[in-house]
């Protein structure tokens, strides 16, 4: 049955084109562990040099949004925790998929939303403007939505993103970058 309910779970990912997944606790010894073998599997596949940077910076961004911003943590009060989430990297359609997700605060859900919404509408040259801006500014971004946001879309060709209430204090964010 372990075997079996295992193999499942490999048989979905594949089906699905992944080809990275991780599902844990991050710290930021595992991105660095994690990004050498993304790196390693990039080159394996042959990516061209822009890609795999492309890919290895959606990668930190996404990871670094997991380790400051889920709720998800161990021990459960403490601000320099271990923090959970998952992400995976597949293959659609020549594109290479980086997802995100992991639990966030309810009252930060509207504020995110406004900011990714407005990031999207931005072509590369105004999201490069606003990069240098928010590089420029004193201005403290609060909780999330800042410049590792504009950086991922930046590098992405496509942007998607949701989120899905668990209770009143907490809701789960999913981010897809295509590159």
């Amino acid at each position: 049955m372990l075997a079996q309910e295992l193999f499942d779970i490999r048989v979905a990912l594949r089906r699905r084109g992944i080809i990275f997944a991780y599902s844990g606790y991050v710290t930021e010894a595992v991105l660095s562990g994690l990004g050498e073998a993304l790196k390693q599997k990039l080159t394996i596949e042959d990516a061209s040099a822009k890609t795999m940077r492309s890919v290895f910076a959606v990668f930190v961004e996404q990871m670094q949004n997991i380790i400051r911003y889920s709720e998800e943590r161990l021990p459960p009060d403490a601000e320099d925790a271990m923090r959970y989430g998952l992400l995976t990297i597949g293959q659609d359609r020549g594109d290479y998929v980086v997802y995100s997700g992991n639990v966030i605060r309810a009252d930060d859900v509207e504020r995110i939303r406004q900011s990714l919404e407005e990031i999207m509408t931005l072509d590369k040259c105004a999201l490069r403007t606003r990069y240098k801006e928010q590089l420029r500014s004193d201005q403290v971004l609060g909780r999330g939505a800042g410049i590792g946001l504009i950086e991922i879309a930046r590098r992405a060709s496509k942007l998607e993103f949701d989120f899905v209430a668990i209770d009143e204090r907490t809701a789960f964010f999913a981010l897809k970058a295509s590159i």
